[in-house]
């Protein structure tokens, strides 16, 4: 038997999976006849009856069936051989879509996607603002900023950076309610926090902080809104620190505080790699993303002034004791997907 033509194949999927020759001709931009010729060509050629003609459409026989599935795996191989030649023929120019946290989204790509623009304007940008893992193995993005490594085998992932967290508040709050000494002056201060996790609350019990729920004053489980509770004065929370330096109305408190890092992966679908111009927008932000991490801290200036504290709890005890649970708590996902650290 000869090679079959890969169109007669395309065809029997697709009217397989629509039940007609009309509904298959407006999905593959075909006339009726053509597909009605395809499928015969392919009975022909395999001697068998692939559908069953009826009133109501086009119904598989046992043996469409069976060859039903080998056809479905051949055409999704040939999707993804079109989607690898991408990168063959494209120009740098086209739509990317990027998946990032809500502060990262909101915060640090307009900057970086800003700069793109001046460099490659024939790039279009879409941003998916969610605190929740981007699917991208159904393209719900091309790239996806995440705070934790991938697991899935057909994603490619490469490690940009870490970011530091610091806890901070606004200037005017400080200036007015005064800055901590140590970890233990925290009791004195209304904390910002999530509204949904009591992680915080037991790594402040278990080092002798007696802290509870009403010590938050502010929550919510929102990262924006908790951004902007601390930049407006609510009281003291934790941030990005890169964040925090740039932010005029913010300053850091409490730099020996032993804070876990934000991990930060850039991760895109295998097949997709060789374009053109998702590789241009991930190498992009591969270095957009080191530079803002590696900012974190620049600005010494911007910490709170250094004092003797009145503590007696070592950094040791803090980072035993507070350290692993706010590190667990970074990326592990609570009811709505929004993750307990901010991002």
């Amino acid at each position: 038997m000869a090679d079959i033509d890969w169109n007669l194949i395309k065809s029997f999927v697709t009217v397989a999976e629509t039940g007609s020759l009309s509904a298959a001709a407006r999905k593959l931009s075909a006339s009726q006849p053509t597909l009605g010729r395809h499928i015969g060509e392919l009975e022909q050629a395999l001697g068998v009856t692939l559908f069953r003609r009826g009133r109501r459409g086009y119904a598989l026989t046992e043996a469409g069936a069976t060859l039903f599935e080998r056809g479905k795996a051949v055409s999704e191989q040939a999707s993804a051989f079109s989607r690898l030649a991408l990168g063959s023929v494209e120009a740098i120019e086209g739509t990317v879509r990027i998946a990032a946290s809500e502060v990262v989204a909101a915060y640090v790509l307009p900057e970086m996607t800003a700069r793109l623009g001046i460099e490659e304007p024939g790039i279009e940008v879409e941003i998916v603002a969610s605190n929740q893992v981007e699917n991208l193995l159904r393209r719900d993005a091309d790239i996806a900023i995440r705070m934790v490594k991938p697991s899935q085998n057909e994603l490619v992932a490469r490690k940009v950076c870490d970011i530091p967290l610091c806890a901070c508040a606004a200037i005017s709050y400080l200036d007015r309610r005064g800055r901590p000494l140590g970890p233990a002056d925290l009791t004195d201060h209304p904390l910002i926090g999530f509204d949904r996790s009591e992680e915080m609350i037991r790594g402040f019990t278990q080092f002798g902080l007696p802290v509870t729920r009403s010590s938050f004053r502010f929550r919510a489980d929102n990262q924006m809104v908790l951004w902007e509770a601390v930049r407006t004065g609510n009281g003291i929370g934790l941030g990005q620190e890169p964040l925090a330096d740039r932010d005029p109305l913010v300053e850091k408190v409490l730099p020996g505080l032993p804070l876990p890092s934000l991990p930060v992966w850039l991760a895109m679908h295998r097949d997709v790699r060789s374009s053109v111009r998702i590789r241009r927008v991930a190498d992009f932000l591969h270095e957009e993303l080191k530079r803002y991490s590696a900012g974190a801290g620049a600005n010494s200036a911007r910490w709170a002034r250094p004092a003797i504290s009145r503590t007696t709890i070592s950094s040791t005890d803090m980072a035993m004791k507070i350290g692993p649970k706010l590190e667990c708590s970074a990326t592990k996902p609570i009811a709505d997907g929004a993750t307990r650290m901010p991002e």
